[in-house]
């Protein structure tokens, strides 16, 4: 998940704060925007109320593990925004709360779970 699938720029998460549709967890929100390409963009955001450096990095090299491994359907761009709870979240329950959120979403199929493809 590097380079082309990376949203970096502040356009982008602009974008898909804007005019996206977002959807609620205990521990994370997720907000999708269509792109019209033909692959998946992700971005992570973690304020510093979540915690300090290390459990903000530690939050996000989880989430993007988690969508590394998740199958999505193509041509959205994603920004998952961390929540406090998901500071003392353990890598199972952000992994359970991302993959509803995604099936609500409409992102993956029911039969599907998040980190369920093989690499």
């Amino acid at each position: 998940m590097r380079g082309e699938h990376n949203l970096t720029r502040n356009v982008d998460f602009q974008r898909v704060y804007d005019g996206g549709r977002s959807w609620a967890g205990k521990e994370v929100v997720v907000r999708v925007l269509p792109n019209g390409l033909d692959l998946t963009r992700y971005g992570f955001a973690v304020g510093r109320r979540v915690g300090k450096a290390v459990v903000r990095n530690r939050i996000k090299r989880r989430l993007r593990e988690i969508f590394r491994k998740a199958a999505l359907h193509s041509g959205w761009d994603i920004v998952v925004i961390a929540r406090g709870p998901a500071a003392q979240a353990d890598y199972k329950s952000l992994k359970e709360t991302a993959g509803d959120l995604l099936y609500k979403a409409g992102l993956t199929e029911k039969n599907e779970s998040v980190g369920s493809r093989i690499n």
